[in-house]
């Protein structure tokens, strides 16, 4: 019985460390990453996509050639504005400029142009998009991360219980919904409104597939609970639900998120 109970949990966390890995990995604010050859060399590139309004945005690229030279474009995003082109500033062997702060949920597209004589190098090939966010304070942040973190590790606990025939996969499945509604419903509105000034942009307000799949996740998992008391068709339910939740929080975190209308916020910021 200890040797399954310890199997189910190590099972239920390599598959949810793996469910959060994927979604930071996947989301619109991770950095957009690559490599390209200038004079000889391999330039990588790691080029930040969100940042804390009320400061700049810091983009810099190493390259070492020191004849090298560059400039980074950009406009707000979804605009048709006039690019605005700014040179990059050499400190040591890195090329950097520093992109202006946007209100909460404005957004920047932008791309660096890398020149040694004749050859030019555009990282990334295609513009990027960076977005802008009100600070959130830990006593918010940390609590929200976590529940729907545990909420995630207890519901495909429970899906491994409720397969396996463990009795406790009712009780884990309340937690389950516990912790998403807590860490979902209660908290992210917060964290919401302190980042981009709203607290809810799902469904019927607007599209924001973080805002969408939480109440999807709570609601599988709420009628899960209630077609639990029905036996091996309630240990079914719980399955589903587990891999319903795992579905949609394999969704790109921020997907379609807030967005900040730019015919609202006046002329761009420079």
């Amino acid at each position: 019985m200890r040797w399954r109970w310890l199997s189910i949990w190590m099972l239920a966390l390599v598959v949810t460390l793996a469910a959060a890995w994927w979604q930071r990995r996947s989301g619109p604010s991770h950095p957009a990453r690559g490599a390209v050859e200038l004079a000889g060399e391999r330039i990588e590139y790691r080029l930040p996509r969100s940042q804390v309004t009320g400061s700049g945005q810091p983009v810099g690229v190493r390259v070492p050639a020191p004849e090298a030279t560059g400039e980074i474009v950009w406009r707000r995003y979804p605009t048709r504005d006039e690019w605005i082109v700014e040179p990059l500033v050499r400190a040591g062997d890195r090329l950097g400029a520093e992109l202006p702060s946007q209100p909460p949920a404005g957004k920047l597209e932008y791309q660096v142009r890398l020149r040694h004589g004749p050859t030019e190098v555009l990282l990334p090939p295609t513009p990027t998009v960076t977005r802008f966010r009100g600070a959130v304070p830990a006593g918010v942040l940390v609590p929200h991360i976590a529940a729907m973190f545990l909420g995630l590790l207890c519901g495909n606990a429970a899906a491994l219980a409720a397969a396996t025939g463990e009795p406790a996969a009712k009780r884990l499945a309340r937690a389950t919904l516990g912790l998403l509604t807590v860490g979902g419903l209660a908290l992210g509105p917060l964290v919401q409104k302190y980042a981009f000034d709203a607290y809810w942009t799902g469904f019927p307000f607007g599209h924001d597939l973080t805002d969408n799949k939480t109440a999807i996740a709570v609601l599988a998992w709420a009628l899960a609970l209630l077609a639990s008391r029905r036996g091996r068709p309630g240990r079914a339910a719980i399955v589903a639900a587990a891999l319903l939740t795992l579905v949609v929080f394999a969704l790109p975190h921020s997907l379609f998120g807030s967005e900040l209308r730019w015919e609202d916020a006046g002329p761009a910021a420079r």
